[in-house]
């Protein structure tokens, strides 16, 4: 007979309203960080930054942000900086507090839940500030607005004190728009490191789809990089330069890249098309400039598109045999590069780390 197996994870039987955990701020996220960025590995100490650049890329999105730099200073704090219109700093009606502080210790606090503050955004959880501000030892921010500089700092998410402000001076920054600068809680994370490639790889998406947005980045913390610690990016000819680059070790069929760039019921469709004679379909997808590998009805919608569009004008031309009514998808995608790039106000991704 088999032997029974005892539970040792047998809980109380006195169990009642007291042995009920509630978590205040952003305690939720320190105790279970996996749940918020995936990982608690060097990618999760990544994504720190990628929260907080998106948010500076949804301003570039909404119109009102040109840069982005970020920092990655020698002590392993990073530093991101950007050119848009600052977040808000007056009082919240539903928290009571600043909007700064709202959104920096709030979870799922943001203007990108149906309000006015932007039409489309990256970050749908909007959990990204008040997330890296709670997995940080400490963090800053400063917002650069009304010709103040209003600055307030916290430990591990809770605020040192109130928002404070001075008037904006020569020696500041001018103009509006957000610093923050965080350090990665050591606790939280058992190893702090960047992979400056792979941070490279994002910012470079980041501005071949916003064109004309400026991301630099500059890396004071890896040290065999110097002289060459710099590197910014800025295309003007967005998704276009996108697909001219991943096509440049390839023979391209035709020399000029077919581009569409429509609006559509708010709905914002980027492609970018060139083919090439290799026999790869290589499309990339990105929403609201998340990349989908996935793919999605973004790209099924082109796939069908492109196959009637190509069907319907080699009939009319006469380019099809008697024995050829029609090309098939995988026919028409034989050789293509192209990049396809839609900006939603709500999209459903099933996944965001």
């Amino acid at each position: 007979m088999a032997k029974k197996i005892e539970n040792n994870h047998k809980g109380s039987k006195d169990y009642s309203a007291s042995d009920i955990t509630v978590m205040e701020g952003l305690e939720a996220v320190r105790k279970r960080p996996g749940m918020y960025i995936g990982t608690t590995g060097i990618e999760g100490v990544q994504h720190l930054i990628h929260e907080i650049v998106d948010n500076g890329v949804d301003e570039a999105m909404a119109g009102f942000a040109t840069k982005i730099t970020v920092i990655l200073n020698e002590d392993g704090s990073v530093t991101v900086i950007d050119d848009g219109r600052g977040i808000p700093v007056d009082t919240h009606e539903k928290t009571g507090i600043s909007a700064v502080e709202t959104v920096m210790t709030t979870l799922h606090a943001g203007g990108k839940f149906g309000g006015k503050g932007y039409q489309v955004s990256g970050g749908l959880h909007g959990v990204g500030a008040s997330v890296v501000n709670g997995l940080s030892v400490w963090l800053k921010v400063e917002v650069r607005r009304d010709k103040q500089i209003w600055t307030q700092t916290y430990t591990k998410g809770i605020p040192d004190s109130p928002l404070s402000s001075r008037p904006q001076t020569k020696e500041d920054l001018q103009g509006t728009g957000t610093t923050v600068t965080w350090l990665p809680d050591k606790d939280i994370f058992p190893e702090i490191d960047y992979l400056y490639e792979g941070i490279l790889t994002r910012f470079r998406e980041m501005a071949y789809l916003n064109q004309g947005l400026n991301i630099q980045l500059i890396s004071n913390y890896h040290k065999d990089l110097w002289p060459h610690n710099q590197v910014a990016f800025k295309f003007e000819g967005g998704v276009q330069s996108f697909v001219n680059n991943l096509n440049k070790k390839r023979t391209a069929i035709h020399e000029n890249i077919m581009y569409v760039n429509e609006v559509m019921e708010d709905i914002v469709v980027e492609t970018a098309i060139q083919y090439n004679e290799s026999f790869i379909d290589n499309t990339l997808s990105f929403a609201n400039c998340i990349r989908t590998s996935d793919g999605g009805t973004h790209v099924t919608g082109f796939r069908s598109a492109l196959t009637r569009v190509i069907n319907d004008y080699g009939k009319k031309q006469g380019y099809f045999k008697e024995d050829i009514q029609s090309l098939s998808g995988e026919d028409v995608r034989e050789g293509l590069m192209c990049v396809v790039s839609v900006k939603v106000k709500d999209p459903q991704f099933e996944g965001q780390t």
